[in-house]
């Protein structure tokens, strides 16, 4: 949706004839500060105006069911709890519809008493991220096994049940979950995820949390968050077009990334900078990377405090991809990150006894 800001500090009559042709685009007008006139770019609220119990009730009842969660995901978890390669047990339950939207997690056998270096997996914590849900499952069907000898693996494949039914970012409170991995949530997906990584025992090793950005993240999402949040205007951005990655600032472990950008290179495409070396308005710290201060934002990928954690970012609205090479390109992510610490650990182990 296009923007306007038209100032009062323009004569008269050209204020009119901006405000006319705001008009016949059809956008609505409100005034701000010092005469400033505001076209609304996003359907609910007022621009510069937060939202209330209203806006969000308002945002709610626009949102519907687009498919199902039982049919999509808990079907393969069940699958899975018959093959018995993994422990499957429920970590929650949303109050939105606890029948409708049980929490799972799986974990392979043993895990927290074998001694071995800790993994977790997440996925779905924005729910309309497609193959963050379904590239944690696929991950499940067929790589995690391999990895049993060597790791304890935990794969929460669906954090935000609801989002993933009705396609949202937010929850039904229009609340953002991977803002909200702090104390005293205001998220349940968040806080869930946040109780389950507290009954681990042992210090977690390695984090995947995985996600998708997409065009609806420009179309819908970012307004909607502008709008939610209070701001006057709202500044479009480019969606870059491929796979890349999100590091912590704190932590970025430049190798680390490396090889899981090398691992996805081979199923599909790595997110090119913008012409100012930004991905996603962030400067590129190396290929397909960009790092953000993970835990101050309050994101899933810095819950654990993990040596290792990236957050992973398929494009699925690419030309050059289908839904399985998302799927496959979350799966290669999770096993370039897995083998580049398995062998981190066998040379440490090689240097020891040598």
């Amino acid at each position: 949706m296009r923007r306007f800001l038209l100032t009062s500090r323009k004569p008269l009559q050209q204020r009119a004839l901006s405000l006319g042709l705001v008009c016949a685009l059809g956008g609505t007008l409100h005034f701000g500060a010092r005469g400033v006139a505001m076209a609304q770019f996003y359907p609910i609220g007022k621009p510069g105006v937060p939202w209330g119990p209203t806006e969000r009730t308002e945002w709610l009842a626009k949102q519907s069911i687009k498919r199902s969660y039982h049919e999509e995901v808990l079907s393969k978890i069940e699958k899975l709890r018959q093959a018995g390669d993994f422990e499957v047990f429920q970590y929650g339950a949303l109050s939105y519809d606890t029948e409708k939207y049980p929490l799972f997690a799986l974990k392979t056998p043993g895990f927290g008493k074998t001694g071995k270096p800790v993994v977790l997996v997440t996925g779905g914590v924005h729910g309309y991220e497609t193959s963050g849900v379904q590239g944690a499952l696929r991950f499940l069907e067929t790589e995690a096994k391999e990895y049993a000898d060597e790791f304890d693996i935990l794969v929460a494949p669906c954090v935000s049940p609801w989002g993933y039914e009705t396609i949202n970012r937010w929850n039904p409170n229009a609340v953002d979950p991977n803002r909200s991995f702090k104390k005293d949530s205001d998220s349940e997906e968040a806080a869930a995820i946040m109780k389950l990584v507290s009954g681990i025992e042992s210090p977690v090793l390695l984090h995947m949390d995985l996600h998708e950005t997409t065009d609806t993240d420009e179309s819908e999402f970012r307004p909607a968050r502008a709008a939610r949040d209070g701001k006057e205007t709202y500044v479009p951005d480019a969606v870059p077009d491929g796979f890349y990655t999100v590091g912590d600032t704190e932590n970025p472990q430049t190798e680390f990334q490396a090889a899981i950008i090398a691992s996805v290179r081979k199923v599909t495409h790595i997110a090119p900078p913008d012409a100012k070396g930004c991905i996603i308005g962030e400067p590129v710290a190396q290929e397909g990377v960009i790092n953000y201060p993970i835990k101050s934002l309050g994101l899933c990928s810095g819950v654990t405090g993990a040596k290792f954690v990236s957050t992973t970012e398929v494009y699925p609205d690419s030309p050059k991809v289908t839904d399985a090479v998302c799927n496959e390109g979350q799966v290669a992510a999770v096993t370039g990150a897995l083998e580049f610490v398995k062998q981190g650990l066998r040379a440490k182990v090689a240097k020891v006894q040598a």
